[in-house]
């Protein structure tokens, strides 16, 4: 596929960001294709990994998440706590949303969604703070999301 799409393949992709679970005769309809060819698009953007995958958006507010904390992070020393190993540890935490590898003052970031600053504080001092390597952090509290999409490049 040599990662060039054309105006159809982006046409799929934005409505499967809309509706991932929509039958292919919708999606099909929607892009103005039949049905079989675009199976075929949808199977070869999936082959060629621009499609990883689908799942499932969840609202965290209702599953007792309100508040995310955007928290950046520093090591003590490279040579004896890689960043990728802190990382993975990081991406095991329930809590934890997504984790970066970043530029800058600070090695990572991570997204992390709390009940309130109670939890905050325990999910600081039982869990983060214990990893370690984990030098700093500087803690932000989100207070309203804007966007909440995966892409809008395609």
């Amino acid at each position: 596929m040599g990662q060039i799409l054309d105006s159809t393949d982006r046409k799929i992709l934005t409505q499967l960001l809309k509706d991932a679970r929509q039958q292919n005769t919708q999606l099909a309809e929607a892009v103005g294709l039949s049905p079989p060819p675009c199976w075929k698009r949808v199977s070869r953007l999936e082959q060629a990994g621009i499609i990883r995958g689908y799942t499932a958006v969840l609202d965290m507010e209702k599953l007792g998440y309100p508040e995310i904390a955007l928290i950046d992070i520093t090591l003590e020393n490279h040579a004896h706590y890689p960043l990728e190993g802190v990382c993975e540890k990081l991406a095991a935490l329930p809590e934890v949303l997504e984790v970066h590898i970043t530029t800058g003052d600070f090695d990572c970031f991570i997204k992390v969604a709390i009940s309130d600053t109670g939890a905050l504080e325990r999910f600081l001092r039982e869990k983060l703070y214990m990893i370690d390597g984990v030098r700093g952090t500087r803690t932000s509290l989100s207070l309203r999301r804007f966007k909440d999409v995966q892409s809008t490049l395609i």
